[in-house]
């Protein structure tokens, strides 16, 4: 298909939010040869903030899919080609079942010849091992069995040639001298200074010691006075990996023993590429650790009247059908202090080195969702009464986890808040989301022991934890805030007075 033959339209990957550069292809909604209409959604993308439908602004019959799904493209890329010539669909160049998927690169037959014969190869046809996990099938050996007493070693697995194991001492019920050996036994090194006696040096204890053990004593390393054996001596032949190993024959198996070991780990570890929302929040979070000097106190408090008001309020009419919880209190308490501290809500500008106050605030409320962590907040939520504040938060609720968060409902936030505690957690140490000046993290509420009109009683007690940006605010005021927070919570009357 030429690009310049006026027959055909492209279609382009938008800038669906605020400077976004690329998204990922999630969805096809579409196939070559199906007919579209103006405004019909042909697709869902993923950016860096939220999953997005992509209506087609054109008639006419699809041509060409440009990508296939999972495939990241950048802003003004095209993606869809599509013949707008009247009657459409009847002379397309190939059959629309031709094209009904993306192509998808072939693999080279040699390397799909060789990855069929690896598999294969394998026992009970497991997947070969990925590089850097493990030996290669071809060179994976089984650990040599140590011998026993009289018994001569086994030849290790792997084609590696055991040498004749030496001729055992002949028993006898008391210390005596060695019995003529069939052959002559090569000689032996000196260890320690001491050549080794034709029959190891060892105690009788050590002896049995060995003999439970199934260590062959000729194999074993002295280290005690004039070349004895001791019982750590045995011990340390008796080992799973031993350090080292007299005998010759030992270097290639300890090799294979490395070689291996890391053989156990293959196929237990995943690797999942980092795009879409997870992608923008560890570069979000990153740049605002580094950036921003953070600040983050700490108040535990009574919350127990404020649990009480939480029970009255969801059987209250005018909050019928809304979602009443502690978090709709505690957002409407951070609303009500930062009224009264208007200059925690800032912006730190460094381009042109200003603090920008605003005297609105989009209150962020984060959410986890299938996707990753986003942040959507609450337009100009210092405006609205309870009642519909309770409403905005059930809606930001309900589309996050419905994955329609739109881009726009993820920018301009000024303060987050994070609800810790609906995991249990008591509190933790937020990162601010960039661009904004102060994140409170709520804890989980929980009954404990408290001094309540001079008497220790049970009470519902939480912890709130504060971070702020150290650029625009200082110590005290950032105090002032969290203070008045919690006194809030602490008495939910001052909605009403403080408001």
């Amino acid at each position: 298909m030429a690009a310049t033959d006026q027959r055909f339209r492209e279609f382009k990957m938008p800038d669906v939010g605020e400077g976004l550069t690329e998204a990922e292809i999630l969805k096809w909604y579409v196939a070559p040869g199906d007919r579209v209409a103006d405004g019909q959604v042909v697709c869902e993308v993923e950016t860096a903030k939220a999953a997005v439908e992509l209506p087609i602004p054109f008639d006419g019959v699809v041509h060409e899919l440009r990508f296939g799904e999972g495939t990241t493209v950048d802003v003004g890329t095209a993606i869809i080609s599509v013949d707008t010539q009247p009657g459409a669909g009847d002379t397309l160049g190939e059959p629309a079942a031709a094209q009904a998927a993306p192509a998808e690169p072939a693999e080279p037959v040699e390397a799909t010849e060789a990855g069929e014969a690896a598999r294969a190869a394998e026992p009970g046809g497991r997947q070969a091992n990925l590089v850097g996990y493990g030996a290669a099938p071809s060179s994976t050996k089984r650990r040599p069995r140590k011998p026993r007493p009289g018994v001569g070693a086994a030849p290790p697995a792997g084609g590696v040639p055991a040498q004749p194991a030496p001729a055992p001492a002949a028993a006898a019920p008391a210390p005596a001298a060695p019995a003529p050996a069939p052959a002559p036994a090569p000689p032996r090194a000196e260890l320690n200074g001491h050549a080794k006696a034709a029959r190891p040096l060892a105690k009788p204890p050590v002896r049995k010691l060995a003999k439970d053990l199934g260590v062959d004593l000729e194999t074993v390393t002295p280290t005690g006075p004039e070349g004895t054996i001791t019982r750590e001596d045995v011990h340390a032949a008796a080992a799973p990996a031993p350090a080292a190993v007299a005998e010759p024959v030992a270097g290639p198996a300890v090799a294979a023993e490395a070689e291996a070991a890391p053989a156990s780990f293959a196929g237990r570890e995943r690797r999942v590429p980092v795009k879409g929302v997870r992608k923008a929040t560890a570069q979000a979070m990153v740049s605002s650790a580094f950036t921003a000097p953070h600040v983050t106190e700490f108040i535990t408090v009574d919350v127990t009247r404020t649990m009480k008001l939480v029970a009255d309020l969801k059987q209250d009419p005018d909050l019928a059908g809304l979602r009443v919880n502690p978090l709709l209190l505690v957002a409407k308490a951070f609303l009500v202090a930062i009224r009264r501290n208007p200059d925690i809500n800032a912006a730190w500008d460094e381009d042109a080195q200003e603090i920008v106050y605003k005297d609105y605030v989009n209150l962020g409320i984060a959410a986890a969702t299938p996707r990753g962590l986003i942040v959507p907040n609450i337009k100009d939520a210092g405006s609205l009464t309870l009642p519909e504040l309770a409403a905005a938060l059930g809606e930001l609720v309900s589309t996050a986890r419905e994955g329609r968060t739109s881009p726009a409902a993820m920018s301009g936030g000024t303060v987050t808040i994070t609800n810790v505690g609906v995991f249990g957690v008591d509190t933790g140490t937020p990162i601010l989301n960039p661009g904004e000046s102060a994140i409170l993290a709520f804890g989980a509420v929980k009954l404990q022991p408290w001094v309540h009109k001079g008497k220790v009683k049970p009470r519902q007690v939480t912890t709130l934890a504060l971070s702020f940006d150290h650029r625009l605010i200082d110590g005290e005021l950032g105090s002032k805030l969290l203070a008045d927070i919690a006194a809030i919570l602490e008495n939910p009357k001052r909605l009403i007075t403080w408001s």
